[in-house]
Formats: structure tokens, sequence, C-alpha cells
């Protein structure tokens, strides 16, 4: 039994896409591979009660309670003078860790306990417009910084990889990809009824994405101009969170350009709903909608997959990797590509969310297996290949 520690300072509010895939691969350790991985999970004060009782459900048992957490800077800049984070090593050494997952930290290049660091994507590299130039550099500095030690670099994807190969060729070796999958939900199919809830017509589009300038809801409001010429009772639905940190006003310039096209019946913002709906709403929709300009690895189009809900995606690489069978395409830059797959999907015949469902279960319970087994493999690595050292 390999016990791994993970360790997350902010909560799904933080940084949504890095909490749900924290939850769901505890998730799936817990489900498959419970004899050979005991995660344990320490948050920092900002973690919600709400979030922590989401990790409690994904582990078996409540997260560790750890201050140290929340004071990251002080940590870090200690972790580059001495070469390692010594107080992050006291706390893993008192629960007896075996391997650490980095994720959003750095516990320094002599960090000597067994590291895997998870790097979501490389979003800054490929659009540095979207961050300051501290906010770059800070991420450039810190992957470099990454490398160095034996850390394994855990990535999501061969797109992911190709990345990381080009922009640090000195890592080559180390890195290894594990595609995250997700388990079908256990919910009941959906009903109409839920749908009413919201105001929503039988049939929508569903764009379940936080509202963050790259992913770039503009092009399906622009295309939505076009697609109603054709289908003017066509509606998108769109849930997550308003608050771009990077971007702060970028939420109300997305409502003005809806109400400046007059698409405020065609363009419906539902904000921040629970997780159950988000699913029950998915398997509803006519297709999925993800227009974002740059991704790791979608949850959204992982979960609509899992549920065999049809896809709209963006073009990008990693989004052919990831759902090559499931999806209709646009160049996430043009409205009228945008405009065109959404009108192909909407004269898609009608499947009900049950049929969906029963096909799409089989290929999904695999995946999350695979996934599962994985990052096991990649624990176990991480092992071997490092000698445990206790603290001087």
């Amino acid at each position: 039994m390999i016990r791994v520690a993970f360790t997350l300072a902010g909560g799904a509010g933080h940084w949504t896409g890095g909490f749900n895939y924290l939850t769901n691969l505890l998730r799936l350790l817990r489900h498959y591979r419970s004899a050979r991985v005991e995660p344990v999970v320490m948050v920092g004060p900002a973690v919600s009660v709400a979030d922590a009782d989401d990790l409690t459900l994904a582990v078996g048992a409540p997260p560790v309670r750890a201050d140290w957490i929340a004071r990251r800077a002080p940590r870090v800049a200690r972790a580059l003078l001495t070469g390692r984070d010594a107080v992050a090593r006291r706390a893993f050494h008192d629960h007896d860790i075996d391997v650490v997952f980095e994720a959003g930290e750095y516990f320094g290049p002599r960090f000597d306990l067994p590291t895997v660091t998870w790097v979501a994507d490389f979003q800054s590299h490929h659009l540095p417009e979207m961050f300051t130039a501290r906010a770059r550099w800070r991420t450039y500095l810190g992957r470099y910084l990454q490398l160095v030690g034996p850390r394994i670099i855990l990535l999501s994807s061969a797109d992911a990889r190709r990345d990381f190969r080009r922009f640090y060729p000195g890592g080559a070796g180390r890195d290894r990809v594990v595609p995250f999958a997700v388990l079908p939900p256990v919910q009941p199919p959906p009903d109409l009824c839920l749908a009413k809830r919201y105001g929503l017509p039988e049939r929508f589009f569903f764009l379940p994405n936080q509202f963050w300038k790259h992913k770039n809801h503009v092009v399906v409001i622009d295309a939505l101009t076009a697609a109603r010429q054709r289908y003017p009772e066509m509606v998108v639905a769109a849930c997550g969170n308003p608050a771009d940190p990077r971007h702060p006003g970028h939420f109300d310039r997305l409502r003005a350009r809806v109400r400046q096209t007059g698409l405020d019946a065609a363009f419906r913002v539902l904000g921040m709903i629970p997780r159950e709906d988000v699913i029950g709403l998915m398997e509803l929709s006519v297709a999925l909608v993800n227009p974002s300009l740059f991704e790791g690895w979608s949850t959204t189009v992982e979960e609509a997959k899992s549920l065999g809900v049809p896809l709209v995606l963006s073009a990008l690489p990693v989004h052919r990797e990831q759902a090559p069978e499931h999806a209709a395409f646009f160049d996430p830059h043009s409205p009228e590509s945008a405009a065109s797959a959404l009108c192909r999907a909407w004269e898609a015949d009608a499947v009900r969310p049950v049929q969906r469902r029963a096909g799409a279960v089989a290929a999904a319970e695999a995946n999350a297996e695979r996934f599962a087994d994985g990052m096991v493999t990649v624990f176990e690595e991480a092992l071997s290949r490092s000698v445990r050292r206790r603290p001087q």
C-alpha cells in the first residue's frame, strides 16, 4: 500500500478544473485500486466545508486541515534558498507519506520524497496574452524548477507531451501521460422537469464552462446570430463561475454582447448551479458545446462522453485526441464555422438520455479503470526511483 499525499490550498471556486481533476482521481483510486493506494488529502483553511465534504465522499475519509498550506509564498522562498520545503516535509513525515502529488505547489529542488508533478496544460505558452507578464514568467520559472530533481512530470494528453518536450526539452524521459477519465454518474437519467425548472425549452445546447476569457463563449454568441437565421428556436444554456481573475470585466462584457445582439432569449446564463443539475442538463441537451481556445483535457467533455452526449467542440488537437468519434469540430476563431457545427448537431436525430447512457457506460468504465491503473503505475514508479529519507 502506497500512501500518497495530495495538498489543496483552495477549493472549487479557486480552480474549478484542478479541483474536479483531484476529486475525480481520488474517487477512481478508491473505486478501483483502494488496495494499492491510500490517498491522504491535506487542505488549507480556504477550502470550504462543502468542498471538504466532496473530498470526504471521494476518499472515504475527511481531509486533514493544515494551516501550513496557506503559507505558500514564504514556504516556496525558503524551499528555493534551502533546497526543500521543510514544513511540508515534516507534515508528510508525520503522516507517513510515501509519495507526494505536487499540483499548484512547489516543494523545492532537493525535496527528498518521491514526487509526481501534475502539469495541467501549457496555456501560458500558447495564449500569453491571457496572462500578465508576471504570471507568465512565474509559470515558466516554476516549470523549469520542477525539472530539477527526480520528479515525474504527469501529463493528461499526448498533445501536452508534445508541448512539454517542445518548451522544456530537458524534461524528456521523465514525462508520463495518463489520460483523464470519469465514471458515469450514478444519478438516474433526468426528465424534462429539470429543463423547465431553469426556464429552458425541450431542445437546447449546453455549455458548462467557467466564464474565463480563453473559454471563448464569444464565438458561440456570435455563431448563434447566424445559426438562428435557419433555426430561430435554437438556444444555448451556459453555466459556470462568472469570475475570471485574469480578466475581471470579461463576464460583464459577455452579457453586454448578448444584449447588443438581441440574444437574451437564445443565450441563457444559468450561473453557478448544483453539480447534479449540471449532469442532468448535460444529458438532456442536444449536445455539449466547448468552444475553448485552449484545454489540457476537458472534464466536461469527458463527462459528456461517459453519458453518450453528442459534442460540438473547438478543433483543438487535444479535443480531437479526446473525442475523435464523438464530436463535430469547428474553428474556434470562426463564428461561421461554429454556426455550421451547431446547425449540424441541431439537425441530428434526437436520442433519449437513457439510450445514450446505455451505449456509453461500458467504454467509460474501461477508460476510468485505465486512468486509475495508469496513476497507480506512476506512483509505483516514483517510489521505486527514489530513496526515502527522514528529515534531519
